[in-house]
């Protein structure tokens, strides 16, 4: 690694009206090291990365290439200084070839003409440079998803880019893809090229990273070597406190009330074969087992989603109907899906629209919004759940990952509700995003409001279940009383081991 910094951001604010997403936040990254980028949800991570790429401009403080000021006012500025910044969603072009998406912009022309053939001849050299086993003349719809991400690095590559920045980029990735991908950019970095790297999976950082700095609230907290790295001590840089302090656990002296959810022999006949748990008021209860048990289509019977063949729910001892999500949310029922983009969230609507989605029935008069109420809503969820938007109008889709589970938590939390499903209620979001959406469930939790938790996280599990069903192959195995949760009792009953007498249904 050299001694003279390729990339120095000194001082980098920035403010989108009152609110500031970045204040006063200084990198360094030199050539031949991955520099990793972690912090929260919200933290500024994304927003300073695009800052160095120019999709983003400063509203203050300067960036340095190789020691030189370096203005960067736009993506042309960026990709003058050898910048490539590698978003988590994909950015080609799929109806175009591999080497057209290399080529897009500066494609090599004679007489006017595209010169489709030599170009396909340059991008290859690039890929074979990569050892990727797809062709130059490929089209990029046809690959996968890490063969679109090595598209995007021979992009990169193809440019000169001295600096690669990559947002999450084994998100949508295999373990055997993740792998080559490790490879891959141990062989840039061994090349020279700097690889600012942002993940909050610890596994990936302690594999790559020759530095960390962290982020939060917007602002640099701190910056550990390899040799320095401790799980424990990130935590604390990223959320301001221990990582024995995660799960809220003072939950635990929670008194759950009377039976409030009585789930008895349901089933759709297929995918759930019948059957039967109870939540109580107050009372958080886990959902575990393994990937394709039947958790999630289970929530969805309860919920409405799909209609039961049989069985019955009982809400506060009284037989209900629910042939609908809208018949559950009359009867009280939220529903956190685990799908939050497709399933969930209404990405090009605002904030409070979202939030609000649920309550526009309860909240209308004679058929016409209470826009106000809705404000006020929205307003007061923010605030709860510390979403970090610079105002409720903000559209959905530009939040990062922990801020848009928080508007849907937020959602569910606006009805009400008597009773809360939540399917991997923290799912791809950061250590600080959990902490808060843990505090949620057990405030709601301790407001009477009985929660039914699926999550494939046994940490999660066992921190925050009072009493935990186990499912396999689409029926209930188990249940575990406070007292017998662990991830070894939770795994043997997923996997089919013999439970202990005292475990079984």
């Amino acid at each position: 690694m050299s001694a003279t910094p390729i990339l120095e951001m000194r001082h980098i604010s920035r403010r989108f009206g009152q609110f500031y997403a970045l204040k006063d936040v200084s990198l360094t990254v030199y050539p031949g090291e991955v520099h990793a980028l972690m912090g929260e949800n919200g933290a500024g991570k994304s927003t300073l990365m695009k800052i160095l790429a120019g999709a983003y401009t400063a509203s203050g403080g300067d960036i340095l290439i190789d020691g030189q000021p370096h203005p960067i006012r736009g993506p042309k500025d960026a990709l003058a200084a050898g910048i490539t910044l590698i978003y988590q969603e994909i950015n080609l072009a799929p109806n175009l070839t591999v080497a057209e998406n290399i080529f897009l912009g500066s494609e090599i022309q004679r007489g006017g003409l595209v010169r489709r053939g030599l170009m396909a001849q340059e991008a290859q050299k690039v890929i074979d440079r990569l050892g990727a086993q797809f062709r130059a003349t490929d089209l990029v719809m046809r690959l996968s998803i890490a063969e679109q991400q090595q598209v995007e690095i021979a992009r990169a590559l193809h440019r000169n880019s001295r600096i690669l920045v990559m947002d999450e980029p084994t998100a949508a990735l295999s373990s055997r893809e993740t792998e080559h991908l490790f490879g891959l950019i141990k062989r840039l970095r061994g090349e020279g090229m700097a690889i600012i790297y942002i993940s909050h999976r610890m596994a990936e950082i302690y594999e790559l990273s020759d530095r960390v700095s962290v982020l939060r609230d917007g602002e640099y907290v701190g910056s550990l070597t390899r040799d320095n790295l401790n799980a424990a001590e990130l935590v604390r840089m990223m959320v301001g406190r221990p990582l024995s302090d995660l799960f809220n656990q003072e939950g635990h002296s929670r008194q759950p009330g009377a039976v409030r959810l009585a789930v008895e022999g349901l089933t759709d006949g297929g995918k759930v074969q019948p059957c039967s748990l109870t939540v109580r008021a107050g009372e958080i209860v886990g959902l575990a087992g393994l990937v394709g048990a039947g958790r999630s289509e289970l929530a969805g019977l309860i919920f409405g989603v799909q209609r039961a063949r049989g069985g019955q729910i009982r809400i506060d001892g009284q037989t209900v109907t629910v042939r609908s999500p809208r018949e559950a949310i009359a009867h009280g029922i939220g529903f956190l899906t685990e799908n939050r983009k497709e399933q969930g969230l209404f990405l090009e609507l605002a904030a409070q629209e979202n939030i609000v989605m649920a309550t526009l029935e309860r909240d209308a008069h004679y058929g016409l919004l209470d826009r106000g109420k809705g404000r006020t809503i929205a307003r007061d969820a923010i605030q709860a759940l510390n979403i970090r938007v610079p105002h409720a109008q903000v559209r959905a889709g530009g939040l990062s990952g922990g801020n848009q589970q928080k508007l849907l938590v937020s959602r569910w939390v606006a009805i009400g509700p008597r009773i809360l499903l939540l399917d991997e209620p923290t799912r791809g979001v950061d250590v600080g995003a959990k902490s808060e959406i843990y505090r949620m469930m057990n405030q709601m939790a301790q407001q009477g409001v009985a929660i039914l938790m699926i999550s494939s996280e046994l940490p999660e599990v066992v921190g925050m279940s009072d009493r935990v069903y186990v499912m396999r192959e689409g029926t209930l195995v188990g249940e575990l009383a406070r007292g017998q949760i662990s991830q070894e009792s939770i795994m043997a009953l997923a996997t089919g081991a013999p439970p202990s007498p005292d475990t079984s249904l």
